[in-house]
């Protein structure tokens, strides 16, 4: 059977940008409020979220207005960045632009002091996603999430190279879709009403 997996990411965070990673962020009112519109109109049969508080907290919101189950993955959490998190681009650019660099040209060849390796951090997301699809077969799961997490099933979806990562663009508050059919291993990006 297939499942319709939407991926939601996680709305502004009360700390504003960069590498947010374990960071424990909550979300502003904006935040908040791009959620909302993201999944409007929108039924699921489960909700799947990230544990941290900038997924969950709207999350469990979501699940009690729906009246429907929610889940906590823990392999769905953000990259951990390190000695990065909680810092900017821009602040980086300041004595460490030549690894900022070296990360953003291939984040899989390049792991941020202290950070978790782009490979494990992609094991680990997609085992969750395989048992998501094991126990959920023929359902339709909003996974509320970050952007890493996001970028990373989109770009296998649509084939690219592993250097193209980060070219993914995933906006607070954005809502994909992505279906995987009945004896057919690869994920497809899927639009509303699909």
């Amino acid at each position: 059977m297939s499942l319709r997996l939407d991926l939601l990411r996680h709305g502004e965070t009360e700390s504003g940008g960069g590498f947010r990673g374990s960071l424990d962020d909550a979300l502003t009112a904006r935040g908040w409020a791009q959620m909302r519109t993201a999944v409007e109109g929108g039924r699921w049969d489960l909700l799947v979220s990230s544990p941290l508080q900038r997924c969950r907290a709207f999350a469990e919101e979501l699940a009690q207005r729906q009246g429907i189950e929610l889940e906590l993955e823990n392999d769905l959490r953000e990259l951990h960045f390190g000695d990065w998190e909680g810092r900017s681009a821009a602040s980086l650019m300041d004595g460490h632009s030549e690894a900022l660099g070296r990360f953003w040209a291939d984040p899989y060849a390049y792991t941020p002091p202290g950070g978790e390796p782009l490979s494990e951090f992609e094991a680990r997301v997609l085992a969750a996603q395989r048992r998501l699809r094991q126990r959920h077969a023929g359902r339709r799961v909003l996974l509320v999430t970050h952007g890493g997490v996001i970028r990373l099933l989109l770009a296998r979806a649509r084939g690219l190279p592993r250097e193209r990562l980060l070219q993914v663009d995933v906006g607070h508050g954005a809502l994909f879709g992505l279906r995987a059919g009945e004896g057919d291993d690869r994920w497809h990006e899927c639009r509303e009403g699909e």
